[in-house]
């Protein structure tokens, strides 16, 4: 059986997995020599954090000569929406409407993102 998926990602393996997903696939190096330089993270952090995804289920790894190359399982629109669901579910009492009702009070847009909004709720409102 395949290992359960973590329902989040803590910061250092978001970004680890931000590596992967812009470069598809990446040895522990590689992926070190990615990350931007602060907060700087040691060869040994990076394998530790990889070897955590992967049993989370987030990654898995190819064995090429004497490294394992990593590649996601889980893409980023993925992973982003089972997060927008677990905060949904937590702090919104399972309502998106809530969400965005929320997100609407505390931000201010400026006319191009609301025009934006209002085309996707229009079309959204299309498909239903």
């Amino acid at each position: 059986m395949p290992p359960r998926k973590s329902p989040t990602l803590t910061e250092a393996e978001l970004r680890l997995m931000d590596v992967l997903w812009q470069k598809g696939s990446a040895t522990v190096q590689e992926i070190l020599a990615a990350l931007p330089e602060q907060p700087a993270l040691a060869y040994n952090s990076v394998l530790t954090i990889v070897r955590i995804l992967e049993r989370k289920g987030y990654v898995r790894h190819q064995k090429q000569g004497r490294a394992f190359v990593y590649s996601p399982v889980v893409e980023r629109q993925e992973a982003t929406r089972s997060e927008i669901r677990r905060l949904v579910k937590r702090f919104f009492q399972n309502s998106h409407e809530l969400l965005v009702l929320n997100i609407l009070e505390e931000e201010s847009f400026d006319n191009e993102e609301l025009k934006r909004l209002r085309e996707m709720l229009e079309n959204n409102g299309r498909e239903a």
